[in-house]
């Protein structure tokens, strides 16, 4: 897997076309990997009808799931019950209790925050938990191309502590675009220049939109892959007394 990608775009799936315009636009873009939002159970040929046309624009369809859950229970009743059917976990933490959970577990991929200023929990606390658990932080950037006046000022200061503080603890930051119309799409580049406006510098603006998110998807493909055991270590031979082969 290489190249940028956008973990997440928010395709209308009841809307074949809108969703075929998003893709394309995507594509051309210069995205070569884009993460999709999933209900819990959708149905497998809805999802495979989602990978050809992704297929066919040349675009990688990784699967995400979006949970916000109430309280730090719900979330690990969710985590247990549906991890293993998506190859991306984003969590959005409504309260610092789920933050707090959602930051130490190392099931989930994506830490977002609503954006409302005042429900933004990422804190010292959180970035130390994450740091040891590869969770990473996300920021959407479309509400930074929407919002105006003082929501879009208070949002920007925001981002920029939570940024400076996911950098000192060495937690990674997955810039995406979080759009739901493709008027909203931007290229890698354009989006990474925005980043700057709150203190992410342009090389890690861009390597929250390639390696960062690829690193993401690229690990738990390895997890869901039939054979593997744990990191570094996999089934190569099932069966029988390997010392014959």
């Amino acid at each position: 897997m290489r190249g940028f990608g956008d973990l997440h775009l928010c395709l209308p799936l009841g809307n074949l076309r809108q969703t075929e315009r998003m893709v394309c636009a995507a594509s051309e873009l210069g995205y070569r990997f884009v993460g999709v939002p999933l209900p819990p159970r959708a149905p497998r040929s809805e999802v495979r009808q989602l990978q050809e046309i992704c297929s066919g624009v040349g675009l990688d369809f990784v699967t995400r799931l979006d949970l916000k859950p109430g309280r730090p229970s719900e979330l690990l009743r969710e985590l247990r019950r549906l991890r293993r059917r998506f190859e991306v976990v984003s969590v959005e933490c409504i309260s610092k209790a789920v933050a707090r959970q959602a930051a130490k577990d190392r099931r989930v991929d994506l830490l977002s925050f609503p954006m409302d200023p005042r429900r933004r929990f990422f804190d010292r606390a959180e970035a130390e938990l994450a740091s040891g658990s590869l969770t990473s932080l996300e920021v959407d950037m479309a509400p930074l191309l929407l919002l105006r006046g003082v929501l879009k000022t208070r949002l920007l200061s925001s981002l920029r502590r939570e940024v400076k503080i996911a950098r000192k603890h060495g937690v990674p930051v997955v810039a995406s675009s979080g759009a739901a119309s493709e008027y909203l799409l931007r290229t890698p580049q354009d989006y990474a220049a925005l980043a700057t406006v709150f203190d992410l510098p342009l090389p890690l603006g861009l390597q929250a939109l390639s390696e960062n998110p690829r690193s993401i998807v690229e690990r738990n493909r390895e997890k869901l892959s039939p054979g593997y055991v744990a990191p570094g270590i996999r089934v190569i031979r099932r069966g029988g007394n390997c010392l014959d082969a």
